[in-house]
């Protein structure tokens, strides 16, 4: 459907494992402000497939990767918190290379835990290509974190001169969602495939007509990822204010509507984590997470801290992000 098709794949999709037995880990202890790396470290060690393929040892027998590796590190870290016996553990392999995690954290600041996430997402994807050279862009889509988190979303634009349709895909690993107008999850995903008409300053030039024309933009999700993982943007992109409303969100989610084909059978996702900010500003704050354990059973997870709670309490926080498996 006019999506480069990968010319090697770096990682078979039939290979990842959705399901998992894994009580909840350990704690993790807080160095002073680093509790955005600890929620998000937790989050993706209860993310079942990813922790599956980590627990494997599949990637730290065959890297050949000199000085640091994100794999390995999440790998040794996963292992230690999902195998430990104590309560709270030190991220300490984390802490030490945050700058090879991204060049912007300083340790011992308050930093942003979407913006880490984002950075270590990445830094495993960049992992996972070591050793595999001269690869097209769509073959290093197929990474293990792509085939996990990755996704494609199709944007359709279509002259309101001659209607000629032009499609363009862009691979994501995670969607930020403006929600200064939303009550809730779905009227937010609603928004985002309602199609808009471009802005005049856009300046549409239809290849089939060759107009300068009027044109409406169609977002759709082409493909589902296995794991979903949105952004609530809770900064005032104009102000700078935090946005502390509460947005209304579902402990199962079915993209089928948002899909470019909205026909299929319904898709599903099961809410397993949120990330959680309190404070009055973004720039100070606390963060703490809440995740699923493979009992079906719910905990809060702040810092050293893991504590059981239910459904209910989960679903009434002012989430930050959140995180659903197929």
């Amino acid at each position: 459907e006019g999506m480069a098709l990968p010319q090697r794949t770096v990682f078979p999709q039939e290979k990842i494992c959705m399901g998992w037995q894994q009580t909840p880990g350990a704690g993790l202890f807080n160095l002073g402000n680093t509790c955005y790396i600890n929620v998000i470290l937790q989050c993706l060690t209860h993310t079942p497939p990813l922790a599956n393929y980590l627990l494997s040892y599949q990637h730290s027998q065959s890297c050949q990767q000199q000085g640091f590796c994100m794999m390995c590190t999440m790998e040794a870290h996963v292992r230690k918190v999902l195998c430990s016996s104590a309560s709270a553990i030190l991220p300490g392999a984390v802490l030490r290379d945050l700058k090879f995690i991204g060049e912007e954290f300083e340790y011992g600041r308050q930093e942003n835990a979407y913006e880490f996430l984002r950075c270590t997402l990445k830094a495993m994807h960049r992992a996972c290509l070591s050793g595999h050279r001269d690869l097209d862009v769509s073959s290093k889509e197929t990474t293990i974190i792509h085939q996990i988190f990755g996704g494609f979303m199709k944007s359709r634009v279509t002259c309101l001169s001659c209607q000629a349709v032009v499609d363009s895909y862009k691979a994501f690993l995670d969607v930020s969602l403006d929600i200064r107008a939303a009550s809730s999850l779905t009227t937010v995903l609603e928004d985002c495939v309602t199609p808009k008409q471009l802005d005049q300053k856009e300046c549409f030039r239809c290849s089939k007509c060759k107009k300068k024309a009027a044109a409406f933009k169609k977002v759709t999700v082409h493909r589902a990822p296995r794991v979903l993982t949105l952004c609530l943007e809770r900064a005032d992109q104009w102000t700078g204010t935090k946005i502390s409303k509460f947005v209304e969100y579902p402990e199962y989610l079915d993209l089928r509507p948002y899909m470019s084909d909205t026909a299929g059978e319904p898709l599903l996702c099961s809410l397993y984590a949120i990330v959680v900010h309190s404070g009055d500003t973004c720039l100070e704050g606390h963060f703490l997470c809440y995740t699923k354990a493979s009992n079906g059973l719910w905990y809060k997870m702040d810092d050293e801290s893991v504590d059981n709670c239910d459904i209910h309490t989960v679903l009434g926080q002012q989430a930050y992000l959140l995180f659903y498996a197929r």
